[in-house]
């Protein structure tokens, strides 16, 4: 990560620590990650999920639509996090153009997840997310219930699924709340 990263790196981090959902390092450690792809339901899409030189996360793959399938995403669970006085999340990515999913559970063992998508660029950028704009979603399809309120989560994901075969890259240097 160049100086002017780790510069804005920080000040993306200057809100107090709870804010915090992750801070990729090279010595950051991904147990608490997992790709699942379309693989669970018989597709031939392939992510991967690892630490860069600079530090950053890189979530990196090939979409594909045989055997009905389509996406890719790596998720992120934790301890219950309180987010009450929070009403934004804060991304700072390098993407590849495309545009990716953005997913909160409340709790882990939902069915369903909040979602809004984000468009990425080849530049470094960072992204604000209204959480109370995240709408819930099981399998692709919008559910009848209220947008996200949220008091607490348990997960977080990033997904990809446009419908189309495609490879992609999108780069994740820090994850907060404001």
């Amino acid at each position: 990560m160049t100086k002017f990263n780790v510069f804005l790196s920080l000040l993306f981090l200057m809100n107090t620590s709870d804010a915090l959902i992750f801070n990729f390092t090279k010595e950051a450690n991904l147990a608490s990650w997992k790709v699942v792809d379309d693989g669970v339901m018989g597709g031939r899409s392939q992510g991967n999920f690892a630490i860069n030189k600079a530090g950053n996360a890189v979530f990196e793959g090939t979409v594909s639509l045989d055997n009905y399938g389509g996406f890719s995403s790596v998720r992120h669970a934790f301890p219950e996090k309180d987010v009450a006085k929070y009403s934004k999340v804060l991304l700072r990515v390098k993407g590849d153009g495309k545009k990716y999913q953005f997913r909160i559970k409340e709790k882990r063992r939902d069915y369903y997840s909040y979602i809004t998508t984000f468009q990425t660029t080849t530049e470094w950028q960072t992204i604000a997310l209204e959480m109370h704009q995240m709408y819930p979603v099981y399998r692709g399809r919008t559910l009848n219930m209220d947008n996200l309120t949220p008091n607490k989560i348990e997960e977080i994901a990033f997904l990809i699924g446009n419908k189309k075969a495609e490879k992609f890259r999108l780069e994740i240097a820090v994850i907060s709340l404001q």
